[in-house]
């Protein structure tokens, strides 16, 4: 006995809040996933590694309180991940300038060099795919782009 006709497609089941929350989730996990394995072929860092690197480029020195929240992390997790960033030189820590107990994270050249490459080689893969749409689909891409954003970064 076959299922096949008993699935969804993708139109029906987005019909619904609920069904757009299914499809929307496993689109965004699937092109996250295909993002992940267009990563540059030198660069051995983790996702969560590069997220550390990104959040440094985007927001400038952060203290490692401030790095673990952006990331939602706990701090001892993010004081592992710089601890292996700063061995590897993508990044550089110095004290906090007016609070003795905090530690700042800095990228370094290196880091930011990793990170653009990294960045420029996805970005490309991408930019090739976004061609093979229709002027209409890409457009609506571009007004989903934002709202895309707000979904991530609010609570």
């Amino acid at each position: 006995m076959s299922y096949a006709n008993d699935m969804p497609t993708v139109q029906k089941a987005a019909r619904t809040d609920a069904g757009l929350a299914s499809e929307l989730r496993i689109s965004v996990m699937r092109l996250r996933r295909r993002l992940a394995n267009e990563r540059h072929p030198d660069n051995e860092l983790s996702m969560n590694a590069m997220a550390v690197l990104g959040a440094l480029y985007r927001t400038g020195d952060l203290a490692v309180g401030e790095l673990a929240a952006h990331e939602r992390v706990q701090p001892p997790s993010m004081t592992r991940t710089v601890n292996c960033l700063e061995r590897d030189g993508y990044v550089s820590r110095r004290a906090h300038e007016t609070d003795g107990r905090q530690v700042v994270v800095a990228l370094t050249d290196s880091g930011r060099t990793t990170l653009l490459a990294d960045r420029r080689r996805r970005d490309e893969w991408l930019a090739r795919r976004l061609r093979d749409l229709t002027p209409d689909e890409r457009a609506v891409l571009r007004a989903a782009a934002p709202i895309l954003e707000r979904l991530a970064t609010t609570e």
